[in-house]
């Protein structure tokens, strides 16, 4: 098959095309015909440049998380899916029997995989997936949506769950214009949230805005915890989404949190460290909550809110053979929700 591979690290311009032997599904697996698939900052920029925090590859590799496609062979002993199924495919693969799985806490599992990561990705014609990783996808939804959900829907989901969410709460997202940001904020304000995004752009915050987020501020102002008691009323944020990790932006997030308020973390690309005052933390019954990803049942609450006329943010997408280019796009930092690859123009 033609996959887009990269044989050393570097700029975009090592992706290149190469044909590589088709994956031959096992007893549990789908062969999917990849149709779509999300260029993630961390999971393939970074990858590809080498300067990804915890992953090691062995190269030539295949990139690519987060995809959708259609059935095109099945397994053994594969019983639910059928060869022109369309499907998501939840990039994250866990043992399934370690105790953190068994309780429905699969983000945790020591064993965990991702697909474009530690295994072969999906800038390819085909990929090999576990049955119990595919979601079926709802008429309406296209390839790239598919692709834009099939791993920020489930985070996102449960980022909001592990918070304890509930509607009317007030949500920060900090650097919501990103594909996940974008994602957990439009979730939060479909679920019923009083949802606060920020960007540095004035221009992404116009976008967010006109994607139906209700407040937008610049999370980088000295006087953003001022500026967002104001919108809040004085009671601050329930729930802060900040994957960015930067310290000052974190230290920025505790001081508006709410009494009872928790922050969330998935991810730290712009830092990692950060100072928390533990007197306040505990004498206003605050959290601090780490995500490392979705789980099943996030899988499951993400994709019934599709059902209910829930849809990510999409910035663009471009042709497979123009992956370079979308890495390069994505490494601009102009986009405003997901960039995708599709295998056909």
């Amino acid at each position: 098959m033609s996959a887009v591979v990269f044989s050393e690290f570097g700029p975009p311009e090592v992706l290149h095309r190469a044909t590589i032997a088709t994956p031959q599904p096992a007893p549990d697996e789908v062969l999917v015909q990849v149709a779509a698939v999300s260029v993630g900052r961390l999971l393939d920029l970074r990858a590809r440049a080498g300067t990804h925090p915890y992953a090691r590859f062995v190269l030539p590799h295949v990139l690519g998380a987060e995809h959708a496609g259609v059935v095109a062979a099945v397994g053994s002993g594969v019983t639910s899916s059928r060869v022109g199924d369309r499907v998501a495919v939840f990039p994250s693969v866990c043992c399934g029997g370690c105790r953190y799985c068994l309780r429905g806490q699969a983000e945790a599992c020591q064993s965990l995989q991702l697909i474009g990561t530690h295994r072969p990705g999906a800038y390819a014609d085909y990929v090999a997936v576990p049955e119990r990783n595919v979601t079926p996808v709802p008429d309406g939804i296209s390839p790239v949506e598919a692709a834009a959900l099939a791993l920020s829907g489930p985070v996102a989901r449960n980022q909001l769950t592990q918070a304890g969410f509930e509607p009317g709460m007030w949500v920060l997202v900090q650097g919501a214009a990103s594909a996940l940001g974008s994602t957990t904020a439009t979730l939060a304000a479909h679920l019923g949230a009083r949802v606060i995004a920020t960007s540095r752009s004035a221009e992404k915050r116009s976008r967010l805005e006109a994607a139906g987020i209700e407040f937008t501020l610049d999370g980088t102002s000295p006087t953003f915890a001022a500026d967002v008691l104001d919108v809040t009323g004085g009671h601050g944020i329930d729930i802060a989404i900040d994957d960015l990790g930067e310290p000052a932006m974190f230290a920025a997030t505790l001081d508006a949190l709410a009494v009872a308020g928790s922050v969330v973390t998935s991810g730290a690309f712009l830092g990692g460290g950060a100072s928390v005052d533990l007197l306040r933390l505990y004498s206003r019954c605050q959290r601090v909550i780490g995500v490392r990803t979705g789980n099943p049942e996030s899988v499951r609450a993400s994709w019934a809110e599709v059902a209910r006329g829930f849809r990510p943010v999409v910035d663009r997408w471009f042709p497979l053979d123009r992956a370079a280019e979308a890495h390069h796009h994505v490494e601009s930092d102009t986009n405003v929700g997901r960039v995708a690859l599709v295998t056909q123009p």
